[in-house]
């Protein structure tokens, strides 16, 4: 609100206004927006030996693991005409950038403490260029699929140019879920425990290191339907269709967007609610 003495206009922002309005603030701290992001990534590698190069590493020794563990080991690479490195590398990068996003959005407002605690802004911004920031590998490890497919001499589908559409619905489920982690991680300290925990669990319960057709062979069509519970199979798949051709299952995907909507329904509306006691909380 605005007060006016002496020919001088002061504005006053609070946290509990109107919701027209604290979305037209969004629009005018965007330039905190950009800080944000821009210390995000300066830090991200900061004081370590390799820097950057962990951008490339970590997806890589991870497709090497699963190269062996699935696809040696377990007979996985058998089952696809696609080269089976290309197939778990195409999963590997929706599922980086989830968990990047995840983890790094859940102890975001943690992490802004002093700033939070001190002055008024839209707190959302914190938590979104956290998960703004995670393109970063994303766009990294992009490339490395770009050798490797030039390697494998492999030709991507024409559904490619979709593509975008499909990094728009994994930023759309990485959001969603981050702000209703990030809102319960100030109040409820035990998340910066589950989290970790989460993300470990959920690269195996997602169609990383399998086609999520193997689930329908194992297990029947109906039970792949439900597995789509899980936003980031549809995401992955998705994926998986525009840059190998994997047929992409639908219906799976229909479910996968419901409940990334959901998500993020549910994570703007907590965190809108729980904002006005972050200051007090940390």
């Amino acid at each position: 609100m605005a007060n006016t003495h002496n020919d001088r206009t002061e504005l006053i922002l609070e946290s509990g206004r109107a919701e027209k309005n604290y979305w037209k603030d969004i629009w005018r701290y965007r330039e905190l927006f950009y800080i944000l992001s821009w210390r995000d990534i300066k830090v991200r590698y900061k004081q370590t030996v390799l820097g950057a190069l962990w951008g490339i590493l970590r997806p890589v020794l991870t497709m090497i693991a699963f190269v062996f563990a699935f696809g040696r080991l377990g007979g996985m690479a058998k089952d696809t005409a696609i080269p089976y490195p290309l197939l778990v590398f195409s999963a590997l990068l929706p599922w980086q950038f989830f968990s990047t996003a995840l983890t790094e959005a859940s102890v975001s407002l943690i992490g802004n403490t002093n700033l939070i605690s001190k002055v008024y802004f839209p707190r959302i911004i914190v938590p979104a260029s956290s998960v703004i920031t995670s393109f970063v590998d994303f766009f990294i490890s992009f490339g490395i699929l770009l050798v490797m497919m030039l390697f494998y001499r492999y030709q991507p589908p024409v559904q490619i140019l979709l593509l975008p559409f499909i990094i728009l619905l994994i930023f759309v489920t990485s959001f969603g879920i981050g702000l209703y982690i990030t809102a319960l991680n100030v109040k409820y300290r035990d998340f910066r425990y589950i989290v970790p925990f989460v993300v470990q669990l959920g690269i195996y319960i997602s169609p990383v290191g399998y086609s999520s057709s193997k689930v329908a062979q194992t297990f029947g069509e109906k039970v792949r339907f439900w597995y789509s519970l899980n936003p980031m199979v549809g995401g992955i798949d998705a994926f998986r269709w525009c840059i190998v051709g994997e047929p992409l299952y639908w219906p799976g995907l229909a479910l996968s967007v419901g409940v990334a909507l959901f998500f993020l329904y549910v994570g703007v509306r907590y965190f809108r609610k729980t904002e006005k006691s972050f200051a007090d909380n940390i």
